[in-house]
């Protein structure tokens, strides 16, 4: 596979901004549809692909997030065109069968280890969680990720004490420049990597 070019490298990460405040522009059903179509083909173990996303576009929908918010992000959310509910699904297992069809079997072991089916979720779903930024990005949008929520309040008010669960918050749309803070150092390679 061909390297992308240095245009395509800047718009995913190196001038890619992490968004506090947005400009009054929507997000049509369509690039979100665009998107989810990119992020599904990253890589999970087994395709468990636990991820669930709750695109909240409608002013009602996020209103019902703002309780469960801590102060710092309830501008955030009420101010983005859309707000990703980066969810990841416990009984992923049972999608097996059609997403790793060579082991149709292969979802028995996560319906008997609640810790392994768990940690799997929560890894590949988090995995998603950021594909789902990089399609973003590739499309054009603004990203806002976010923690600083509760967790049980988040999962009570959206999935009703199912087998879906909430990973982490994500603004999209087009971010608003005034917004955005001096760009942090990030670690160098010696400081986080080590060859063996």
């Amino acid at each position: 596979m061909a390297a992308a070019d240095d245009m395509s490298f800047d718009l995913v990460f190196r001038a890619a901004r992490s968004q506090n405040r947005w400009l009054a522009c929507e997000v049509p059903d369509d690039v979100l549809r665009r998107l989810y179509d990119l992020m599904r083909w990253g890589p999970t173990s087994m395709n468990c692909s636990p991820a669930r996303v709750l695109f909240l576009r409608t002013a009602g929908a996020k209103q019902r997030l703002v309780p469960a918010l801590a102060p710092a992000n309830v501008d955030k959310v009420v101010g983005a065109p859309v707000v990703a509910v980066i969810a990841y699904d416990t009984a992923f297992y049972e999608r097996l069968p059609h997403l790793f069809p060579h082991r149709p079997e292969a979802g028995a072991m996560f319906e008997r280890d609640a810790a392994l089916r768990e940690e799997t979720a929560f890894r590949n779903g988090t995995l998603q969680g950021a594909y789902l930024m990089v399609a973003a990005r590739m499309l054009g949008l603004d990203c806002g990720p976010m923690s600083g929520f509760d967790q049980a309040a988040v999962n009570r008010e959206f999935f009703d004490g199912g087998t879906v669960k909430v990973n982490f918050l994500c603004g999209l749309g087009y971010g608003d420049p005034a917004g955005l803070f001096s760009r942090h150092p990030r670690l160098e390679f010696g400081q986080a990597c080590t060859l063996l």
